[in-house]
């Protein structure tokens, strides 16, 4: 194998990888805007977001503030006050702090941090392919054609064909034609 070939193919073998990962949120920006509903509002989820980035990495707030979300629903808890998401946050980092990694944490409250992360992909996919439509125009009506209405005789259908044909088959009958050479 030529070295060309080898690097197309780990190239190929690379690309295929990257896309096979969840999307990772990149910028703080996407990060407020994914925890805007858990904050109750686009300031609180900008102040929230960077106060944590200050501290901690985009990867390492975006794994706390899940998990803090998915601990507060699974309480029944889907808008919470100010307090309640300060309380389940610092119990978050507190466990962090103490050196527990964010598998054992999740694990700990009960969930998977892999299931958490892929419903949060799922629910941005659903919710961007719902943008997606509402902005896509719809299609007019295309114009009705300028030619005859079609026969509903299935052997007029086969005079249309032409002289040349003698036997077709429609659905079920067969139309026999007379040879006119």
């Amino acid at each position: 194998m030529g070295i060309m070939r080898v690097q197309a193919m780990f190239l190929a073998a690379l690309i295929a990888m990257a896309l096979s990962f969840p999307a990772i949120a990149q910028t703080s920006q996407q990060l407020v805007k994914r925890y805007t509903d858990l904050a109750g509002s686009a300031e609180n989820a900008q102040s929230l977001v960077t106060g944590l980035t200050q501290k901690m990495a985009l990867g390492n707030v975006d794994n706390a503030l899940a998990l803090t979300q998915a601990s507060l629903e699974k309480r029944g808890i889907v808008h919470p006050t100010p307090e309640q998401l300060k309380v389940a946050l610092t119990a978050l980092l507190d466990q962090r702090a103490a050196g527990q990694g964010w598998g054992e944490i999740a694990h700990s409250l009960g969930f998977s941090l892999g299931e958490i992360k892929d419903a949060q992909d799922r629910r941005e996919r659903r919710e961007g392919m719902q943008e997606a439509r509402a902005s896509t125009p719809i299609r007019p009506e295309k114009p009705e054609a300028d030619r005859p209405p079609r026969p509903n005789d299935p052997t007029a259908r086969c005079a249309r064909r032409g002289p040349s044909v003698r036997k077709y088959r429609i659905s079920s009958v067969f139309c026999r034609l007379p040879a006119t050479e």
